[in-house]
Parts: C-alpha cells; structure tokens; sequence
C-alpha cells in the first residue's frame, strides 16, 4: 500500500513551472520541477509570465520563501496581474511545489471515499483556536460575511486539504496558502493583519480537470 509520503512524492515528481523574464511568455526563461529558493541565482532578472505545465505551486515575494504568497495552478499567466491583484509587489523570487493527495490518488492510499472529508479547514476569530469560528467542509467560500462571519481570522486548523485564503471577498486581495496542520496565529499563515474574508480549495489540476479555478478577468 502507498503512503501519503509516497503520493506526494508521485505528485512532486510530475510538477513542472517555466518562468519567463519577459510578459507573454517572452525573453530568457528557466524551468523548475522542484523548489527554488532564489531565481536570481538560476540566472533571472525578473519575472514577467509564467506558464504552469502540472503543479499547483506557491511563488514568494523574497527570496528562501518569504514574503507575500502567490498561488499558481495549471495554467498561463502572461503577466503580473494574472496572478495577484494585492498590487503592493511584483516580485517573485522563490517557489515550491505545493503538496496535494486528490480524490483520484486514494485509490493509491488504499482508502475508500467515506474515510475523511476531501477538503476540511476551521477558522477563528482568536489565536490558539479561541473565539467564533467558520468551519468549511469540501465547498469554496467567496465570501464569509455572506455565511453570517464577520469576524477576523487570527488561527486556522486545517484537517484535510489544502487551501488558500484571501484578504477580502471574491478571492482578492493577499493570499495565504493553508496546508494540512495548525496555524496558532496570523503570523504563522503570513499575515500582518488577521484578515480573511474568502478561501477556497486547491487542487492538482493534472487529476482534477474540472472545477479548475479561474481568475475573473
């Protein structure tokens, strides 16, 4: 029977980002299938687009993944905007493949659909998992104060799945990468605020090719 080590391994394997200097796809480029902690030092200068052949991946505003998050799943992106709208940086320096077991790879996992939940996060208004909180089971919020939450976000446990958060409703704003675990405050998650109004799942669109995300124009 395969492990959850041994799937990811399976999924690392497959990831495949090329970065580009140049918006559209232009200029000088360098391809990765494992993390980068510094692109300066694979020889770019900047980055203008980038395509993403099988992932998802997380990109960093500094280099040895620091800084602001941005999410990347399979798909192009001719230019900076396509992948953040924060509109405080457009820098990326580092990146790394970000870790998903799909519905699809259980079978590799020997369990059946009814073991656990595909997607499972719970998000509270305290540090320490104090306070009022929201709970999302297998579903995309883009917007928590349409499901009666209007609190902030300082801790978030995530029991299945993998996720990202954003800064205000309708997927904008900062983004914050949720993976399996516990996030005792903002800081740990990234934030200097503890604010989330949206989230929704990620997936490893090489296994999941509907429901793929699309960010609106």
């Amino acid at each position: 029977m395969a492990s959850d080590h041994q799937a990811s391994k399976q999924q690392a394997a497959g990831s495949k980002i090329v970065i580009f200097e140049q918006e559209n796809f232009q200029g000088r480029c360098h391809e990765l299938n494992a993390t980068c902690h510094n692109l300066k030092e694979a020889g770019l200068e900047k980055v203008g687009s980038i395509l993403v052949y099988s992932g998802p991946w997380v990109g960093y505003e500094q280099p040895n993944c620091k800084g602001e998050q941005f999410v990347f799943e399979k798909g192009e992106y001719p230019r900076w905007d396509a992948w953040t709208n924060s509109r405080r940086s457009d820098c990326v320096w580092a990146f790394r493949p970000v870790k998903v077991v799909s519905r699809m790879l259980w079978g590799l996992l020997g369990r059946r659909d009814g073991d656990s939940q595909d997607h499972k996060i719970v998000l509270y208004e305290n540090p320490s998992f104090t306070g009022k909180k929201i709970e999302i089971i297998d579903d995309d919020v883009p917007s928590f104060y349409a499901h009666g939450y209007q609190e902030k976000v300082s801790s978030v446990r995530v029991q299945s799945g993998t996720w990202v958060g954003y800064q205000y409703p309708g997927y904008r704003g900062y983004q914050y990468l949720f993976e399996k675990g516990d996030y005792k405050d903002s800081a740990d998650f990234g934030a200097q605020q503890p604010q989330i109004q949206s989230v929704r799942r990620i997936r490893d669109m090489q296994w999941h090719q509907r429901g793929a995300f699309h960010p609106a124009s």
